[in-house]
């Protein structure tokens, strides 16, 4: 299988300068870029296996947005908010982008990676080619975001790293089924070993203060901006849904179908929010979109 580079790219913020840390697989002549962006505690690391299985036909990109992972952090926890998040992607394709005359990319998304997929698809003269939004939509289920800023916000350590896999299995119990192999690849993504020993998630716990900004009034601003930006989108779109997915309702779902870029469903029964896409069933999914459509 061959192996991922880690290269990195500076950022600018209204609070200084960070480092953006991305993987990238396969020719870097190839004109054909596919980014791959991740949920909001989650990282590059993510897309490994889709990755593997696209690298022949791609140049796959997939960023640890900035707080997480390998990546810098903000100086402004206030500023990690899907704005800043598009203008830090503008900034990565420059990079990709600037060896080659193709001044286009493909855009997989799970989740708030799909918000920044979305944000950058619907501006004038946006480079995404195919856009993939993964269990995610313009209309947020008030509930799951109280619980995703809850997650976020809680400053856990583990004594030993099966107690960190123990607590990663219970909290992402909605991504469905998974092999004791792959549990504990999606458990070590997201850990590290701090200076005491214990073990920590790999992100800035400032990360939780817009969450816990976010009022019920800001919320419903929010979702006519999200559905103004999707409406606003042009390319091909693929939305896929967790059957049981309490971020991204039926309703929603089949609402994107009907308006904006006019989406394609699919969705996979069995599981939740979201999707993790280390299964070839579902990588599937994804390669006939991008490859085939």
């Amino acid at each position: 299988m061959p192996e991922a580079k880690i290269k990195s790219v500076q950022c600018f913020s209204m609070s200084g300068l960070h480092q953006m840390a991305y993987k990238e697989w396969g020719d870097e002549d190839n004109p054909k870029v596919l980014v791959c962006v991740h949920g909001v505690t989650r990282v590059a690391d993510d897309f490994d296996n889709l990755a593997q299985s696209l690298c022949k036909d791609y140049r796959v990109v997939a960023p640890d947005v900035v707080g997480r992972g390998r990546s810098g952090s903000l100086r402004n926890p206030q500023l990690y908010r899907i704005p800043q998040y598009v203008s830090d992607m503008v900034t990565l394709l420059a990079r990709v982008l600037a060896r080659g005359e193709q001044q286009t990319v493909d855009w997989f998304g799970t989740s708030m990676g799909g918000l920044i997929g979305m944000g950058l698809a619907s501006l004038q003269d946006s480079p995404i080619r195919k856009l993939v939004l993964n269990d995610i939509g313009p209309t947020l289920d008030w509930a799951a975001i109280q619980r995703i800023g809850d997650y976020i916000a809680q400053e856990v350590r583990f004594p030993t790293f099966e107690a960190g896999l123990e607590f990663v299995k219970m909290v992402s119990v909605t991504f469905g089924p998974h092999t004791d192999a792959e549990w504990h690849k999606l458990a070590a993504d997201v850990l590290r070993q701090d200076k005491d020993g214990s073990w920590v998630r790999h992100y800035d716990m400032g990360l939780a203060q817009p969450f816990q900004s976010v009022t019920p009034e800001s919320a419903k601003a929010d979702e006519a901006a999200l559905w103004a930006s999707y409406d606003a989108i042009r390319c091909p779109t693929l939305l896929v849904r967790g059957e049981h997915s309490d971020l991204l309702s039926r309703e929603t779902a089949q609402m994107m179908t009907q308006r904006g870029p006019r989406a394609q469903l699919v969705e996979i029964p069995g599981v939740g929010h979201a999707p993790t896409f280390l299964h070839d069933d579902q990588i599937a999914i994804a390669k006939d979109f991008l490859l085939n459509r």
